[in-house]
């Protein structure tokens, strides 16, 4: 079980840094630019070049079954649940099977409206509350596939 994280704007990268040292399982964060990293033998920085997605086309081509993935991303959320990886949104909410399609669908209406104007706002900015709620639900995660691996 590895953890990738789609890096460029991930907002809990030293949330996941701590959880995975825990649980002695690999990071590694997918960026289009280098940036800092903890020194540690366990978390990698895999810089890809910037074309659109390439960051996303990179997690997809090395995702394997019960890797989780860590994205707000929900196009790149639906390609990874298609490999049978594990996917946790930033602020701690899961990406399955069963509510993706509705997430995808939403996502579209969500857009639709905005390409009209008739809404203009984006996600709700990031709360210590989401810092906590990802926590719980990484840890939850990570238990849940040991457990089923076991």
């Amino acid at each position: 079980m590895k953890i990738y994280i789609d890096a460029d704007a991930c907002p809990v990268k030293n949330e996941v840094y701590r959880v995975a040292e825990r649980y002695e399982l690999d990071v590694i964060l997918v960026s289009n630019t280098w940036m800092n990293t903890p020194k540690s033998n366990t978390i990698h920085l895999q810089v890809v070049d910037g074309k659109f997605d390439a960051a996303d086309d990179w997690i997809v081509d090395h995702v394997q079954t019960n890797d989780i993935v860590i994205s707000a991303d929900i196009l790149l959320a639906a390609r990874c649940l298609e490999k049978d990886a594990r996917v946790l949104g930033s602020k701690g909410k899961e990406f399955t099977q069963n509510n993706i399609g509705d997430i995808m669908a939403n996502r579209e209406i969500m857009s639709h409206l905005r390409d009209l104007g008739t809404m203009t706002g984006g996600p709700a900015p990031f709360q210590k509350k989401d810092r906590s709620r990802f926590l719980q639900s990484l840890d939850q995660m990570i238990q849940k596939i040991k457990r089923n691996n076991a």
